[in-house]
């Protein structure tokens, strides 16, 4: 198996990683954060809570691994310096959103051991749950950006179907429209917010399916090098570095 061929499956197999543990980093908490019994919910629930903690912690490494598996790929396909620059770029939204969803663990536990100690603090409980909700949003947004970032490389590039890409484009704004909606419903995983975030949800599942069965497409810089009979750009594992061989 070549080294971009075994990019593609990491990197597919961390996409299917990274949303399969998003769902089990929210569905144990159900309701235990919401109305003014929140500590004694949350002190009751001791097994759903650090359930939701060690997934919203598979997410967060998940999510740090895509960035740096796919970065490789980014970086040999950039050949301007404002492509560069958005490839790095990528890479730290990613490693941001990491670290958001590790405020968001920190913010739970902490809502968790304050649940064990005073059952009647509503008002820190209101300052935490809703310093949790936010976090989540802005966890949303800086995901938001990488992936603009992303698909548009990809889209340039054509490492993959355009029509891929262009779905990732489209749903992007539409996710970002689900995670704002929590300033109107107070709920960040309200019914309009999981529709709006159906779209992206899918089309990375099909990008993930994608990598792994397909892996990356010849980049449109190395279809035209071959098609004009120059020396094609090919990616070796060592080191991680690229260099020409004659077709």
């Amino acid at each position: 198996m070549s080294s971009e061929r075994k990019v593609a499956v990491a990197a597919g197999a961390l996409y299917i990683v990274a949303t399969v543990a998003g769902l089990p980093a929210t569905a144990p908490l159900g309701s235990l954060l919401d109305g003014p019994r929140v500590l004694a919910h949350l002190d009751a629930h001791e097994t759903r809570v650090l359930t939701a903690a060690f997934f919203e912690l598979v997410l967060a490494v998940a999510v740090a691994g895509i960035a740096f598996m796919i970065y490789p790929i980014l970086k040999q396909d950039a050949d301007t310096p404002a492509k560069q620059g958005l490839a790095l770029w990528y890479v730290g939204t990613r490693v941001t959103e990491s670290a958001l969803g590790l405020v968001g663990i920190l913010g739970l536990l902490s809502l968790f051991a304050l649940s064990q100690e005073v059952a009647r603090a509503h008002t820190a409980v209101h300052v935490l749950t809703t310093a949790s909700d936010y976090s989540v949003v802005l966890y949303q947004t800086v995901f938001c950006v990488g992936a603009v970032m992303l698909y548009y490389l990809l889209h340039v590039s054509r490492r993959v179907p355009r029509w891929l890409t262009i779905w990732g484009l489209i749903g992007v704004p539409l996710f970002l429209v689900g995670g704002f909606s929590y300033a109107d419903s107070g709920d960040p995983n309200s019914t309009f917010a999981t529709i709006m975030y159906a779209p992206l949800f899918l089309q990375e599942m099909v990008l993930a399916v994608w990598l792994i069965l397909k892996g990356w497409n010849p980049s449109a810089s190395d279809t035209a090098r071959t098609a004009t009979g120059e020396p094609a750009l090919i990616f070796r594992a060592e080191g991680a570095h690229t260099r020409r061989e004659p077709d």
